[in-house]
Order: C-alpha cells, then sequence, then structure tokens
C-alpha cells in the first residue's frame, strides 16, 4: 500500500504532538508515525510524567517526616508499591489517551509502528501488525527522541537499571546505587530514598548537577548528604560484577585508589543520546553530527529542505518544552510564517528535594565568555514565607548586566522552585532590567518575594537583609 500527506510527524512526544496538532489547527494534512499507541513520547510514557508522579509521593513521605520538627508527628508510612505503581500508570494512561483523542478530533492520520527514508520525499512505515506501507509526503518533521546513554561494554543483567527500568518499579532494593549526580540519577535516587532504600550516588565530576552553578547544587548537596548513605564525588566506576546480593561495584577515586562494594541493584544515569540511527537518512541530504544530532538552522530546517528536526535529535538542550517550542517555529516556518527558533532563557528544573531551576545565563557561562556581571543573592532565611514552610536553605539570585542593569540570568534552588522560574525566563525574553523586578509588586507572603528582594539587593536596599551596595 502507498499513500501521501502534506506533512508527517516522526516521533509524537512533547515536540512531535505539539507540532502535528499545531499543522492540523493550522489546516494541513497532517500524518504522525509513532511507535506507541497514542501520543506522548518517552517524556509523558516512560520519563518526565512518570517520574514526577513519584516524585510527588516521595515528597509526601519527606514532608511527613519533617513535621516533626514543628510538633506534628506520624507513625511510618505504609507504602504499598503495586498501588503506587498502579498509580503512576494511570495518570500515564490518562494524559497518553487524552492526547489520543485530540488527534482523532484533529483528524491527524496516527500509524502506530516505525518510519524509515527511502528518499526525501517518501517513507516506509512498518507497522506495529507486521505490515508495511509507504508514505509520500511534502514535508516531514523528526522528532524522534533520545534513550538514556549507557556505560561502554557495561555488564548485562537484570540489577543493572536505566531510567526507564528504573520507572518500571519492579522492586524496593535494600541498597541502590545511582552512577551519575545529574538531575536524572538525583530525581530518582530521592524518590527510592523515600521509598526506602539506601541510596549512594557516584559521580566523576567535583559537584552533583555539573550544569548547574555550584551556590544551587551546593543546597542540595547539603540536603542529600545527610539523607543517602553515601555520595562518591571525583570518583569513577571501573567495573560491575553479579554477586549473591547482586552486583559487585569497583570504584576508582581521583587518586586512583579502588574499593569494592555490594548492591542489590544499580541505576546507570549517565545522560541520553539522540535516536538518529535507523531511520534511513543516509537516503536524504540531511545531515548527522558525530554525536548524532541532526544539524538544523534556525527554522529547524535540516540540510535537506524537506525535512525538519526538533527535540532531543536536534541538540541541547534535551527538555520537553523546548521540543515544544521548536515544533511550532517548523509548522509555522512550513505554513510560510517568518519565525525562528531564538529563545533567550530556556528553563531548566531539577525536581529533586529542595527543587533547583535556572534559566538564561548561569555564573558558570559568564565565566566561560569572559563577561563581567554582578551577581545578587537573597537567601531564603530571610523570607517569612520560608520560615513558615521551615524550609530556610533555599536561595534566589539574579545575574545582571552592571552597565545596562539587564537580567541576564535567574537561579533558584529551594521548594517550589520549578513554579517560580518562569518569571526569569518572561523578565529575560523581554528585556527587563533589575529595576522592573524591583518595582514589580509582589504578594507577601510568598517565595516569589525572593526575587523582588533580589533585584531590590542590587540597588542595595533589600527591605529583609542589610547589603549596603559598595
Amino acid at each position: 500500500m502507498s499513500s501521501s500527506i502534506q506533512l508527517v510527524v516522526i516521533g509524537a512526544g512533547p515536540g512531535g504532538y505539539a507540532a502535528a496538532f499545531l499543522a492540523a489547527d493550522l489546516g494541513m494534512e497532517v500524518a504522525i508515525v509513532e511507535k506507541e499507541p497514542n501520543p506522548g513520547g518517552v517524556c509523558l510514557y516512560r520519563g518526565c510524567i512518570p517520574s514526577k508522579a513519584l516524585l510527588h509521593a516521595a515528597k509526601i513521605i519527606s514532608e511527613a517526616k519533617h513535621a516533626k520538627a514543628f510538633g506534628i508527628e506520624y507513625a511510618t508510612p505504609k507504602i504499598d508499591v503495586d498501588k503506587l505503581r498502579d498509580w503512576k500508570k494511570s495518570v500515564v494512561s490518562k494524559l497518553t489517551g487524552g492526547l489520543g483523542q485530540l488527534a482523532k478530533a484533529r483528524k491527524i492520520k496516527y500509524f502506530q509502528g516505525e518510519a524509515s527514508f527511502i528518499n526525501s520525499n517518501t517513507l516506509k512505515i512498518k507497522k506495529a501488525d507486521g505490515s508495511s506501507e509507504e508514505l509520500s509526503f511534502e514535508k516531514a518533521i523528526l522528532a524522534t527522541g533520545s534513550r538514556p546513554s549507557a556505560i561502554p561494554n557495561i555488564l548485562k543483567s537484570p540489577h543493572i537499571w536505566d531510567s526507564t527500568s528504573a520507572l518500571d518499579m519492579d522492586t524496593i532494593p535494600e541498597k541502590l546505587l545511582v552512577v551519575g549526580g545529574g538531575y536524572i540519577g538525583m530525581e530518582l535516587g530521592t524518590v527510592y530514598h523515600e521509598l526506602g532504600s539506601h541510596v549512594s550516588v557516584v559521580e566523576m565530576t567535583p559537584g552533583l548537577l555539573p550544569g548547574a552553578d555550584r551556590d544551587l547544587s551546593d543546597v542540595l548537596y547539603k540536603r542529600v548528604k545527610g539523607m543517602f548513605a553515601n555520595i562518591m564525588l571525583e570518583t569513577k566506576v571501573v567495573n560491575m560484577q553479579e554477586s549473591g546480593l547482586g552486583i559487585t561495584v569497583t570504584f576508582a577515586d581521583k587518586e586512583g585508589k579502588e574499593i569494592k562494594e555490594d548492591y542489590n541493584k544499580v541505576l546507570v544515569s549517565i545522560g541520553r543520546r539522540p535516536n538518529s540511527e535507523n531511520l534511513g537518512l543516509e537516503n536524504t541530504k540531511v545531515k548527522v553530527t558525530p554525536r548524532g544530532f541532526v544539524e538544523v538552522n534556525g527554522q529547524r530546517q535540516t540540510a535537506d529542505p524537506s525535512i525538519f528536526a526538533i527535540g532531543d535529535i536536534a541538540g541541547d538542550p534535551m527538555l520537553a518544552h523546548k521540543a515544544s517550542h521548536e515544533g511550532r517555529v517548523a509548522v509555522e516556518t512550513i505554513a510560510g510564517h517568518k519565525v525562528a527558533f531564538e529563545p533567550q532563557a530556556i528553563p531548566a528544573v531539577v525536581f529533586t528535594d529542595p527543587e533547583i531551576a535556572w534559566c538564561g545565563m548561569t555564573e558558570i557561562d559568564a565565566a566561560k565568555a569572559n563577561r563581567e556581571v554582578t551577581v545578587v543573592k537573597f537567601p531564603w532565611a530571610a523570607s517569612g514565607r520560608a520560615l513558615t514552610l521551615d524550609r530556610t536553605e533555599g536561595l534566589t539570585k539574579l545575574i545582571i548586566d552592571p552597565k545596562t542593569q539587564r537580567v541576564l540570568g535567574v537561579g533558584i534552588v529551594g521548594v517550589g522552585a520549578g513554579e517560580m522560574i518562569a518569571e526569569g525566563v518572561l523578565a529575560i525574553e523581554m528585556g527587563a532590567v533589575a529595576e522592573d523586578l524591583k518595582l514589580s509588586i509582589h504578594p507577601h507572603p510568598t517565595l516569589s518575594e525572593t526575587i523582588m528582594e533580589a533585584a531590590e539587593s542590587f540597588f542595595g536596599h533589600s527591605t529583609h537583609i542589610y547589603k549596603p551596595k559598595k
């Protein structure tokens, strides 16, 4: 069988389905090719959504323990792992099912299967039922996402997890090793700690969350250091072997000294790699970098005029909200609009406890660019709202151009940081200056006031801290 379509979207994650839905809304004839029965992609099925569902459960356990500090004590919680797993699955099912209904309502042609390019305007679709079909198209958008990276030559064992298998939650191990101190490892490590595992983390670099400024990640480090069984920085995994307990891991510290430790399970979370293989891209003009990313221009168009690429496959940062916006740019370009993907600030959020969020320029970025900046901070110990929550470890910081007073970056660590960072994104995108944030009246008592007071401190007169400008 063969058919034709105006636009085909390959992959239906947050980038792919956002692109397909907008294209249909603009009147295009649209098809989606996706392995799963409904749109959603890794984010909804095996990533952002299930992990946040479990993190919410972990947060409830953590807050129940914390309540003892101000006079409310709960009994040790009874955890029904099967029910917790089923609840997580129900969240995923509701969201993906809803997206399936939205695709049908928009009259999008949905192929459950895998696509590969025969040439620049023809796909071969291998369907889930084993049959195949050729699909001709005018334009295609690649949105095939990414998958967990693996340690080269790693031992194959059911005791070694990636993020997908960790989210399946087939067991709560007594001892869990997390390899990688990035956001995935820290989020899932937090979940398993609260569910009862003794969690250890090993990270090659000198600190957790290598992409974040140290003053933000250090707040998280201080908290998890008192929670996790062990945090091994500047340490490498040199060997893994199956043992009676599960896995025996050999570590080497920065001096090369080796130690061994036994774990029930090992979670390998060392990043993700783009899904650019087995797509038949060699039959098109699309160019792929040595890291596996597809090269695109500002409109997300590849070297092949008929093919666009968005999301994880189109380069860092590998974030769902970045993919969604790229999808809209690609579709609007196809529709003939004059657009480009040129964000000034893409927010990043680590959903640990405390949360860490940042956008725009970081201090690390400024140092690399040798750019002069002024950094102002407001400690949450001076926040009335933080005191009422008994969570004063947080910090809000602004990166400001000292000459123009323009806000270049915002960083927040503390409870609810992910909900607060959007104000920073808007400020940067609109070219706000420190005085704009200072003069915007924020509700009291809220944590959002810390953004206003950080801006006030740039001028040397923040109400709740005394730090005169020099």
